[in-house]
């Protein structure tokens, strides 16, 4: 080999000693550097994530299955401004706009301020529905292809944060406005351990039933996350399912309630009252076919000139009822046997008749009291008949004290006044009564009581709406009176839990009794103060009651006229109520305070609205 040849074999020699000291080097500094790495610490995003899907509570159904009020998922969007592209900027926010519907300008301003003052994580809304979180989380997927947002620097890591789609809480939903209020309530906002925004009943069936509505467990999806943070399930992946809230079912059907309300509405407007409440109640199971008032409100939306509408005044506002009393207490003294049809009785009438042939309102002396009568009758002595039709205010309190105190008390208890109604409402007022002590005060001596005559023509005492309904179920159920409910079934999932509550009706006066006192308010309407309820073809009858509200010890210039009773037909059994709270009685409308001319209008057009809507069917004849 000559000299040359062999320079160039070493030459060649050295290169790729040299080279393969480099690659061996080259693979030391590799395998130093993934050793540091495997055996340092480090803050990578774990793979495991767990998710919550949120419950929601239950719905309130109508009888004919329209969604009263229910509940609705609210979404957040969530954004990371160091991540988004400030070239690309506009273009998120006019896709974001499109999206969801709020205003670029809107979207502009929070990306701007939270730039300047903390950069970071940004909710950009709280209260995103269903829907639109749907196509928002598809916008996501889409300015990720776009290149929107960059990666971060995060704890030595980079992490691309996006368009983030998150359960924020629920929304209750009130789909028919102020239909069915006051008496499904209304809610209130409250946080959850978790940070999420859920509801609870204040007012109404929704404070009633609050923790059933509420009786819910979020689902819980738990597992290996992909590349786009999504979980990849498998057999190690934890899933539990979602359990809503139950569901109601009322006895009240949506368009018996809304035809009933706008007859309030006019009723109102014409009468210029403070409120009319009329309630339909199934006389033999209590069932609330409507519970309906002129004064209700938006939940979605209270104002301040809503707050005095947020009672349920069916059973919360208490009153002096007037003369709807005069047949209960009547009935307790006919229960007795001590009253017979034919009798008379002093109508204490002096005078002379005028050219009508009326003598002039009767006067009955009691104590350092005079109890008048408003009704003129053209003869000296009127029979039982003559004070129930024509509301005799004498001949009512000369039955009353044929009773003892405690007869009397015993009887009116027994009815239900200064007692809950039972029914499914919170916050029920229960009225107040005489004392015993009161009611037999003068007995032994053989004395007229004052509380017995004034508490049987509806003065002296108080009770509620709903008081004085369930006692008039009575007439029309053989002498019992049934429960007012309006839940018919509570409902979880697809399975009834529990149906309406069935409590036994209560006799509290003879099925004799009963029958004959409906006789007679069968004769109230179609000769006396009823008289303009009369339809042909259904079985009605009832009491007008007309009474001055008491405020602070002293009768206001101020009434409460009221006409409960009962509309039947041959198959179906209806107990109604309705009052009208002050209605204008001033100059020429004076006419109004009186139920004839105010309470008995609104039961007329509501019977006529049954029979059109197919609860009466004129064929009792």
């Amino acid at each position: 080999m000559s000299p040359k040849e062999t320079q160039t074999t070493k030459t060649k020699t050295k290169k790729i000693v040299i080279l393969f000291i480099f690659i061996f080097v080259s693979l030391l500094v590799l395998m130093l550097s993934v050793s540091k790495t495997i055996s340092s610490d480090r803050h990578l995003p774990t793979l495991m994530i767990e998710k919550q899907e949120l419950s929601v509570r239950g719905t309130i159904y109508s009888a004919d299955n329209f969604k009263l009020s229910s509940s609705q998922k609210l979404y957040k969007a969530t954004i990371d401004t160091r991540s988004l592209d400030p070239n690309k900027k506009s273009l998120f926010i006019k896709l974001f706009s499109i999206y969801s519907g709020i205003p670029v300008n809107t979207i502009t301003r929070k990306i701007d301020v939270a730039s300047k003052k903390s950069p970071g994580t940004l909710v950009l809304s709280y209260r995103i529905d269903s829907r639109t979180a749907k196509n928002l989380k598809e916008l996501s997927f889409k300015l990720r292809r776009l290149g929107v947002f960059q990666a971060i620097q995060i704890n030595g890591s980079k992490i691309v944060y996006g368009l983030t789609i998150e359960e924020s809480g629920e929304k209750r939903i009130f789909a028919y406005k102020d239909s069915m209020t006051p008496a499904v309530g209304y809610m209130r906002k409250i946080e959850s351990d978790y940070g999420k925004t859920k509801v609870e009943g204040i007012k109404g069936l929704e404070k009633t039933y609050n923790e059933l509505l509420n009786n819910s467990r979020d689902g819980k999806l738990k597992g290996y996350r992909d590349v786009l943070s999504y979980i990849s399930f498998d057999k190690n992946s934890e899933i539990t399912a979602r359990k809503d809230g139950v569901d109601l079912y009322l006895n009240i059907p949506l368009k018996l309630q809304k035809n009933i309300e706008m007859i309030l509405d006019k009723h109102k407007q014409k009468l210029q009252c403070d409120e009319i409440i009329v309630s339909v109640l199934e006389s033999k199971t209590g069932k609330v076919l409507t519970l309906a008032s002129s004064n209700r409100f938006n939940p979605d939306s209270i104002k301040q000139d809503d707050i005095p509408n947020l009672n349920v005044n069916a059973i919360e506002y208490q009153f002096e009822p007037g003369s709807v009393m005069k047949p209960i207490s009547i009935s307790l003294v006919m229960d007795k046997g001590r009253v017979k049809a034919n009798e008379l009785f002093n109508a204490f009438n002096k005078g002379t008749p005028n050219a009508k042939g009326e003598y002039p309102k009767g006067r009955y002396p009691l104590g350092r009291y005079t109890i008048r009568d408003d009704h003129n009758f053209t003869k000296r002595y009127i029979t039982l008949k003559d004070i129930v039709i024509f509301s005799s205010n004498i001949g009512t309190l000369q039955l009353a004290q044929r009773l003892s105190g405690e007869e009397f008390l015993d009887g009116l208890h027994k009815f239900g006044f200064t007692k809950e109604t039972g029914i499914d409402l919170p916050y029920e007022k229960v009225g107040v009564l005489p004392s015993l002590r009161q009611m037999r005060a003068g007995e032994s001596r053989g004395e007229d009581n004052v509380f017995k005559a004034t508490v049987s023509y509806g003065q002296g005492m108080t009770s509620t709406f709903m008081q004085v309904l369930k006692a008039y179920t009575a007439f029309n159920n053989d002498g019992q009176v049934v429960v007012p409910q309006i839940v018919s079934k509570i409902v979880s999932g697809n399975q009834v839990v529990k149906t309406e509550q069935r409590i036994k009706p209560v006799q509290v006066i003879t099925k004799k009794t009963a029958n004959e006192m409906k006789k007679l308010l069968i004769q109230t309407v179609e000769e006396g103060t009823g008289e303009a309820t009369k339809i042909d073809g259904l079985e009605i009858g009832g009491k007008t009651g007309t009474a001055n509200i008491a405020r602070h010890g002293a009768y206001q210039e101020k009434y409460m006229s009221s006409f409960f009773g009962f509309a039947n037909d041959k198959e179906n059994k209806y107990t109604i109520g309705v009052t009208v709270n002050n209605p204008n009685s001033k100059g020429k409308y004076w006419y109004y305070r009186y139920a004839s001319h105010s309470a008995v209008p609104v039961y007329e057009e509501v019977i006529k609205t049954m029979i059109t809507l197919g609860y009466l069917k004129p064929n009792f004849n």
